[in-house]
């Protein structure tokens, strides 16, 4: 007899349902599980025995053959254990499962017989529901997150027993997807954030660009002394940055799931991701990667911000990853013929010293030679720096901007002037997988982003003069777009250019 079981797993974000087929026939006892398995799907045997056995289950001597198909796809992870130990019972006739093609089970077995957590459950059970499967059976850790999937039933289960009970029909769980509110998972609501744009001195220029830069997604570098407030400006961020919509939070939420990120109670990443990376970090950590390549901290950031403080301490070759993820949106990863693709459409906020002792361009304060000062920002690319939209100077408050006690804008009437720009850009992108002005190709660039005569005028000359590249250009029309929004304009001003190359400083030119 065959028992059959569909399970699922992840390849990058993306599910695919796995047939579990089990096979009990007469011949030298054995347990064999074939289909182009990783150390820890093989290991599941052990795991599956003895979890068997202590919850009271014999397994018949005879030849047990598993098979996870399809064979030529690696499975990798901890969550087939308890499709393999429920294929088993059924191939046993121990238990019985209605309507097998309409159920997936997952989950990882401890000796015991308890069931854990396992990573990527909301990508399968999202896919499962596209697939026309009817029901989840997941760990009860992974309850709140399976849940918020619509139009399929979760239940949830803690240990093998219980499941034994379920599938025997004497514990009734029918009604268990109904407990939680799904509606509270998949509704962006503002933490309240730890600094505030008020507590900020000064700062009027950076915080303008820091607006604009939330607005647009677009990519921002601060440059400026040591003790300016670039590190205390980049934790005020979170609190203008406009909400997710649902799609956002089921989108990012999966890349945390993926990643055994999610908090701890199983809630969803309701607000955008703000992550911010050590210079001490490695190429693999930033971009992903590993034996099956796991998202990096640049997925974690997939519609939200990472910061990087201190820019030129980074090692110049895990900057360089940063290059392609930025305009493509995406990070490919490959090893050991494995590959995967993660999202990582982020908004990077770098900031920087402009000289190694920090003091320049103050000549009295600065000890550094013209060939340390080239040295030390030659560390960040050209190419790089080329993909950063606005430059903000961060310069030292002076002594009235410290000591004068007028009340300094919040975040929230920050935010008030972001949301509105966001508005306008849904409007204006519905109907297309753009959200933000910083997302506009070449295509959309010429159809939201045309200039009349002395806007052209200006850009000629600011081309001229700047020795401007095309990548260059597209992104100073993609930030003047935004700063058009924030102003409620339908078409590009030159107050706009002129602002939007303002930002565009030698640093990036």
């Amino acid at each position: 007899m065959v028992g059959t079981v569909c399970s699922g797993g992840v390849h990058g974000i993306d599910a695919y349902l796995v047939r579990v087929e089990c096979d009990i026939s007469e011949g030298f006892p054995g347990f064999d599980l074939v289909g182009s398995l990783s150390p820890e799907v093989r290991e599941s045997r052990e795991r599956v025995i003895t979890a068997l056995r202590n919850s009271g289950i014999r397994l018949p001597s005879k030849k047990i053959t598993i098979n996870l198909f399809p064979a030529n796809v690696k499975k990798h992870g901890t969550g087939y254990d308890l499709p393999v130990a429920v294929s088993l019972l059924l191939a046993a006739g121990i238990v019985a499962l209605d309507s097998v093609e309409e159920t997936l089970i997952i989950g990882e077995l401890m000796l015991t017989g308890e069931i854990g957590g396992v990573k990527g459950v909301l990508p399968i059970v999202k896919y499962a529901k596209d697939m026309g499967i009817k029901r989840c059976i997941v760990p009860s850790v992974n309850e709140r997150e399976a849940v918020v999937v619509d139009g399929i039933m979760v239940i949830p289960v803690s240990s093998l027993g219980e499941l034994i009970g379920y599938l025997s029909g004497s514990i009734d769980k029918n009604n268990c997807d109904t407990v939680i509110d799904k509606s509270s998972h998949t509704s962006a609501s503002y933490e309240k954030y730890e600094y505030d744009f008020k507590d900020v001195s000064g700062q009027a220029i950076a915080k303008r660009g820091l607006e604009i830069g939330a607005a647009g997604l677009h990519n921002i570098l601060m440059v400026g002394p040591p003790g300016t407030g670039k590190t205390l400006l980049a934790k005020c961020i979170p609190g203008i940055l406009p909400p997710m919509n649902k799609d956002e939070i089921l989108e990012v939420s999966s890349i945390y799931s993926v990643a055994g990120k999610l908090p701890p109670d199983g809630s969803l990443i309701n607000n955008r991701p703000v992550v911010e990376a050590h210079h001490t970090i490695s190429e693999v950590a930033l971009a992903g990667g590993g034996t099956y390549p796991r998202p990096g901290l640049i997925s974690l950031a997939h519609r939200g911000v990472l910061f990087l403080d201190e820019m030129p301490e980074f090692n110049k070759s895990v900057l360089e990853v940063l290059r392609q993820p930025i305009e493509d949106k995406v990070i490919n990863l490959s090893k050991n013929g494995y590959s995967a693709r993660y999202p990582a459409n982020f908004m990077l906020v770098g900031a920087l010293n402009p000289c190694p002792c920090g003091m320049y361009p103050d000549m009295k304060k600065c000890t550094c030679t013209e060939s340390m000062r080239r040295r030390y920002m030659g560390k960040i690319s050209k190419p790089l720096l080329d993909r950063m939209d606005l430059c903000l100077q961060v310069l030292r408050p002076n002594s009235s901007e410290m000591l004068n006690e007028t009340e300094e804008e919040s975040s929230e009437d920050i935010r008030k002037r972001v949301l509105m720009a966001r508005d306008i850009q849904f409007e204006r992108y519905k109907g297309s997988e753009i959200l933000f002005n910083s997302q506009m190709g070449i295509k959309e660039i010429e159809k939201y982003c045309k200039l009349g005569e002395s806007e052209k005028l200006l850009m000629e000359k600011a081309i001229s003069k700047y020795d401007l590249s095309a990548r260059s250009y597209h992104r100073i029309l993609r930030s003047a777009r935004t700063i058009a929004d924030l102003d409620s304009c339908e078409s590009i001003g030159t107050k706009h250019l002129t602002e939007a190359l303002f930002y565009k400083s030698d640093y990036l030119c």
